[in-house]
């Protein structure tokens, strides 16, 4: 058996910090040892007590004084938007009309999904995120593409095609009963298949009629295991539209509703202008709110009022996301940075221990896979990401008067991007070092 020993400061959470100074929410330990063997982590804790239980064979990796953290988690991102990224000056439905969905309808050529697969992936663990939860195109071939390179990378990852039969280009459009038949073959194909997930993937209220929710519903009730993931509430023009679209409905979350799309397992993107009713039929189905502040920012969206959500009445669940190609950069370092921002502006802030609990653990509840990723527990799998405080010379520099971990934290988080990520361990073998070679 394959084993490995890590060494270096290892920071891990066991529940959400409360505040800056609640060191009971987390496990750090300053010489920290991490041992993997077949892809799972066996024991991680104070190095000297570690290494007792690593054998002669085993290969050792001294990453110090480096911090060995979980992998990063990204909530909600469109894989095939890599060539969307920095599209100038349009809103939410203007931007997709104009930019992604020309860009969306190349996929329908399997080999131009395959190499846009393969990049995306690559700049995921560059920036230190080990798993997704990913947007295909609405073509089967784009999620066959996604799931062929991720599962030869080893890569837990949740994806799905999207489904969608109208209000867009006849290039990226299915129909309901394709969208059903298309999905429900790649879910026999690749659901459960090594590390890979399934995610039923309407686009929007908007994309899909009638007719196609009622069938992401029955896909929904037929593979009750299954994540759902679609948008709500984005910009306030989509949700006029929407209610235009299905009048009946007394929100736009009712739409969801209605079709029996709310869930424990349902991601919805975006949560910008929920109302009262909207946020606790979501908190009442356990639903999850995707924060996509690089992306709300860019198009003018709004800002995602976090703590409000938080610490409601009836909480919500939240998890962090980049939304590539809406979203700016496919760091969830930057990502949370610029959450921070959006938490400050609605008179709130988010404490470092917060920020890096929300892109490990805190994403990994959210996506309900806590069980295998975002921790460093004993027998999780071995996604694992080293980062280096002081990688550029202003870092460097900085790290000259940074006094507590705390601090140390909060410059990775605000000036930190790929150039902080050393390495990159998925499923225990190293895959960042080997981009470069």
């Amino acid at each position: 058996m394959m084993s490995t020993l890590l060494r270096g400061r290892t920071l891990s959470f066991l529940r959400w910090p409360e505040t800056i100074d609640d060191h009971a929410a987390y496990a750090y330990q300053e010489d920290g040892g991490l041992l993997i063997r077949d892809g799972k982590i066996v024991a991680a804790g104070p190095y000297a007590e570690v290494e007792k239980q690593a054998g002669a064979d085993t290969q050792r990796i001294d990453h110090r004084p480096h911090l060995i953290l979980p992998g990063f988690i990204d909530a909600h991102v469109h894989y095939p938007q890599l060539q969307v990224l920095a599209s100038y000056g349009a809103e939410l439905l203007e931007w997709l009309n104009t930019y992604t969905f020309p860009e969306e309808s190349k996929f329908r050529d399997a080999q131009y999904g395959r190499r846009v697969a393969r990049l995306f992936l690559d700049e995921m663990i560059r920036h230190g995120t080990t798993s997704v939860a990913a947007y295909c195109s609405v073509h089967r071939q784009s999620a066959e593409a996604f799931f062929e390179e991720s599962h030869a990378r080893n890569m837990l990852n949740i994806a799905g095609k999207v489904m969608m039969d109208r209000n867009a280009p006849e290039g990226v459009l299915d129909t309901p009963q394709s969208g059903y038949d298309d999905t429900k073959a790649l879910i026999g194909e690749w659901h459960g298949k090594g590390r890979q997930l399934y995610a039923v993937t309407p686009r929007f209220a908007i994309t899909s009629s009638p007719e196609q929710m009622e069938m992401a519903g029955a896909l929904v009730k037929e593979f009750p295991d299954l994540h759902m993931q679609t948008h709500l509430s984005e910009n306030h023009a989509e949700i006029a539209f929407t209610c235009e679209l299905y009048p009946q409905a007394k929100d736009y979350t009712d739409v969801y509703e209605h079709y029996g799309l709310l869930g424990k397992k349902s991601l919805f993107g975006h949560c910008v202008h929920l109302s009262e009713r909207e946020a606790d039929a979501l908190s009442d189905s356990g639903s999850i709110a995707v924060f996509c502040p690089t992306s709300n920012l860019f198009l003018g969206s709004g800002l995602f009022d976090y703590q409000r959500y938080r610490t409601r009445d009836k909480p919500l669940r939240i998890a962090t996301a980049t939304d590539v190609g809406g979203g700016t950069n496919y760091s969830m370092l930057r990502t949370m940075d610029e959450g921070y921002k959006v938490i400050a502006l609605n008179g709130e802030k988010l404490n470092p221990f917060q920020s890096f609990w929300q892109m490990t653990r805190g994403n990994a509840e959210a996506l309900s896979v806590s069980d295998r990723v975002g921790t460093l527990n004993a027998g999780t799998d071995a996604d694992v990401v080293v980062l280096d405080s002081s990688a550029t010379p202003i870092m460097k520099l900085r790290m000259e008067t940074v006094e507590t971990l705390a601090e140390e934290l909060f410059l990775l988080q605000t000036v930190g991007d790929d150039r902080a990520i050393r390495e990159v361990y998925v499923a225990g073998r190293t895959a960042k070092s080997d981009l470069a070679g």
